[in-house]
């Protein structure tokens, strides 16, 4: 289920109580103070279920937040609390460890430890996508997890990079998607942070093996899109790259639905389909657009493209574009 909050919908003098009390039923019982707590505070929040985890995506003005003991006996959901930040950058001290200054890098605590947060104030909102995460759910010991606890994790390669782009687009597609899809992002969102997690403290071994199937997909996949224009992309380089069998790579993809192969071209031609739908590469010939993609031979890229969409790559670029305004000559005419 998808929920979006906003306190800009209320008089400016109860967005910031309004916006304390929220935080406050969906994070955990803590004290949020502001220097703009008495003008205006407009904030929001969007909350996806996703069945054994939960995701909060917030936008919110500079502020300091601070969860004690007394907060904590009050109750306490028992979560790792996975922090991907954009925007403003946030920091956040917890079992006499501090992040620093967080921003486009992800950052973990613990809601059964007391600990302080806070965004600076540098004239722009933060944006925090949250992964909730029952501790008892996360297939790690948690005295190593407790290692990570305030500390910046890179957001920026690796399986680090994959949890976050994972991460920050659930809040755009996930919530188009059923129940039963929602429960299995969920698993997989469970499977990568363990994963993540699991990396930074050496403790890959002590991973369910599903959990490690789960991740090794997530950098097959993440792989063949970065990858697709490449015309040597083969299940064989695919697996060479991951230093695993072509075997054990067709075994990954076993309960997928397709192949291997037919993941490469069907990513291949969704591609294809569409740039040669987007009026801004109207001028770009078809046969360039196919090469971009990892198609070569024109002939071959034509009848893999007519046998999945049912017509020409021509044919649908004209019905697509036909009454598009041309870009190009658009932004010539207003010079």
């Amino acid at each position: 289920m998808w929920l979006n909050v906003s306190s800009e919908e209320l008089p400016a003098q109860e967005r910031f109580p309004f916006w304390a009390d929220l935080l406050c039923r969906e994070l955990a019982p803590l004290t949020l103070s502001s220097a703009k707590a008495d003008s205006d505070f407009p904030a929001s929040v969007g909350l996806l279920d996703l069945g054994t985890v939960r995701l909060a995506a917030f936008d919110s003005p500079p502020a300091r937040l601070k969860r004690t003991g007394a907060d904590i006996r009050r109750a306490d959901p028992a979560t790792y609390q996975l922090t991907f930040v954009s925007g403003a950058p946030l920091w956040i001290s917890q079992r006499r460890q501090d992040s620093g200054l967080v921003c486009g890098d992800m950052v973990l605590w613990d809601s059964s430890h007391p600990f302080e947060g806070a965004v600076p104030d540098q004239g722009r909102h933060t944006q925090a996508h949250i992964l909730q995460l029952p501790r008892e759910r996360l297939p790690l010991p948690p005295h190593k997890v407790d290692r990570l606890l305030a500390r910046p994790l890179s957001a920026r390669s690796g399986l680090g990079a994959i949890l976050a782009r994972f991460v920050t687009t659930l809040d755009t597609y996930g919530p188009d998607c059923e129940p039963g899809a929602l429960g299995r992002l969920g698993a997989t969102a469970l499977d990568l942070a363990g994963a993540c997690l699991a990396e930074h403290i050496g403790a890959d071994g002590e991973l369910p093996a599903e959990t490690r199937r789960q991740a090794l997909l997530a950098r097959v996949n993440t792989f063949i899109d970065h990858n697709l224009g490449d015309p040597d992309l083969s299940p064989a380089a695919i697996a060479a790259h991951h230093h695993i069998s072509v075997r054990s790579l067709h075994a990954l993809f076993r309960d997928e639905g397709e192949t291997v192969a037919a993941s490469i071209r069907r990513r291949r031609l969704e591609r294809c389909h569409a740039d040669l739908t987007d009026p801004r590469l109207r001028r770009r010939s078809i046969s360039a657009i196919a090469a971009r993609w990892g198609y070569l031979r024109p002939p071959d890229f034509s009848r893999a493209f007519r046998a999945r969409y049912g017509v020409p790559p021509r044919e649908l670029r004209q019905t697509a574009l036909r009454g598009a305004p041309d870009t190009r000559r658009a932004a010539l005419n207003d010079k």
